[in-house]
């Protein structure tokens, strides 16, 4: 399993996309899912957005999970189990980028400051490392098209020499 996260907006349902059509993996964001399957645990008016209930969305992807062969795409990491990733990414931008992906999206006031403060400090690099060993955690640039297919590569090639070593 791999597991790509970063703060919303940072290119994670982009590259997550990309990369299961490329390798044949399956793509799981499980801000969809939940969505889908209305995983939720109430709401939060202050950032206008919905509670995801942790316990239900693990339920959910328990079974998928088990199968391998899964990108799951999500801005947070300290519920998932450790044993369904072989590696995690952490998808990083620079904030003018951010600001403006963000912007376009129709976050304003808190929800946009606390989204960049999150960038800034790291907060997302962070929860990872003290959530999965520190050798599988990678942070990743991600602020153009460029950085995209560069990211594509590398996660390929880490993809194949995985396969190699384990089978």
């Amino acid at each position: 399993g791999i597991l790509s996260l970063g703060t919303p907006g940072v290119g994670k349902t982009t590259l997550g996309k990309e990369l299961a059509s490329r390798v044949g993996m399956t793509y799981i964001n499980v801000g969809d899912m939940a969505k889908e399957g209305e995983l939720y645990d109430g709401f939060d008016e202050e950032y206008d957005c919905p509670i995801l209930d942790e316990d239900r969305v693990i339920d959910e992807l328990e079974d998928k999970m088990s199968e391998g062969g899964v990108i799951v795409d999500y801005h947070g990491c300290d519920f998932f189990p450790e044993r369904w990733f072989h590696i995690v990414f952490v998808l990083r931008t620079e904030n003018s980028f951010l600001y403006d992906r963000l912007e376009s999206r129709g976050y304003k006031g808190k929800k946009l400051q606390d989204n960049i403060q999150c960038e800034i400090f790291q907060t997302l690099y962070e929860e990872a490392m003290l959530s999965y060993r520190e050798e599988i955690v990678h942070q990743l640039l991600s602020n153009t098209a460029e950085d995209l297919e560069r990211n594509l590569d590398q996660i390929m090639q880490w993809i194949e020499q995985w396969m190699k070593d384990n089978n």
